[in-house]
């Protein structure tokens, strides 16, 4: 599947000897929806389910949490041991346990790990959405097997996770992949400097996200098309829905060829609504290659853009392996 050149088989996930004998619950706390899962002892998926986020009401989201996980635990064989819980969401824990950064905005400043784990009786620990992300494809995904893995969620938000040899990085600040609150590389004369929710203006995040997506559109073309509908118009040749696909391809580009200047990644993994884009994955390598840096020279470009694996419970099944002890590092 991958070129041999620059990769280094990664190691077996310390999932597989850390709780080995317990099932696990991850958990994704998205922007429009939380969905979990039950990972067995062997890894395999053996329940899941989707529920509308009330993303605007902290107390609401502890209260569906715990309803999911009270139904998940209802579901495991008489006598399993307690589960662990992961939980992947936007924003990343600070050192005390407090939120920060996250676009669920009710997420910041609160100490979500603690609260969940008193509500639940359960060892529950939290990570970054996308650093969940990375997590499942470099274990057993789309980049297993990579040395290096840049794994980016194009949603609601737009984030990313860094695996390297299989384990995710996290960084002192907790904010190793933070890409989308960058400002777009190589900006063009003629390209809005959108706000952004972290206080700047022109981040990836506002470029590049579902909504940034149809805000592009609506301010070009009017109307009040989703991504989704701008996606599925352009398919059917659509010439407005065509351009605005055209604007987004040409930053989605210059962000990651941003990233490969800075981290050469073996593989770029996309995960998110927007990663189900099909020209995404026929159009990008070319894309990218005027401002991945050459000096000069033809070579190809050597990163692979790929799908997640996982599609879009690729970062629920982060969640799970970090329920089963898998740990980002420092």
């Amino acid at each position: 599947m991958f070129p041999t050149a620059g990769f280094k088989p990664a190691d077996p996930p310390p999932s597989a000897t850390a709780n080995a004998g317990r099932h696990a619950i991850g958990i994704d706390l998205g922007g429009t929806k939380i969905e979990a899962i039950t990972l067995d002892p062997a890894g395999a998926e053996c329940w899941r389910r989707r529920i509308p986020s009330p993303a605007h009401d902290y107390g609401a989201l502890l209260d569906a949490i715990a309803g999911l996980v009270a139904d998940a635990r209802t579901r495991l064989p008489a006598g399993a041991a307690a589960p662990g819980v992961g939980v992947g969401g936007p924003g990343s824990p600070m050192a005390d346990g407090r939120i920060k950064n996250a676009n669920t905005t009710c997420l910041n400043g609160r100490p979500l790990a603690r609260d969940l784990s008193a509500r639940l009786g359960l060892r529950v620990q939290v990570a970054n959405d996308a650093n969940c992300l990375a997590l499942s494809e470099a274990t057993d995904g789309a980049g297993a097997g990579a040395a290096v893995v840049f794994a980016a969620i194009l949603g609601t938000g737009t984030g990313a996770g860094i695996a390297v040899h299989g384990q995710v990085l996290q960084g002192p600040n907790g904010l190793a992949g933070e890409w989308g609150h960058n400002p777009l590389p190589w900006a063009r004369a003629d390209e809005p400097r959108p706000p952004c929710y972290c206080g700047q203006a022109g981040c990836i995040e506002a470029l590049l996200s579902g909504p940034a997506l149809a805000q592009d559109h609506a301010r070009r073309h009017g109307g009040g098309l989703t991504a989704r509908d701008i996606a599925a118009a352009a398919d059917a040749g659509d010439r407005a829905a065509v351009n605005t696909l055209e604007r987004w391809l040409d930053r989605l580009a210059r962000a990651l060829a941003g990233v490969i200047n800075l981290l050469d990644p073996d593989v770029i993994v996309l995960g998110g609504g927007l990663s189900r884009i099909g020209r995404i994955y026929t159009e990008l390598p070319q894309r990218c290659r005027p401002w991945v840096f050459s000096a000069g020279s033809d070579e190809p470009l050597r990163t692979l853009v790929l799908p997640a694996l996982h599609g879009d419970s690729s970062g629920v099944r982060g969640a799970a392996w970090l329920g089963r002890g898998v740990l980002v590092t420092p």
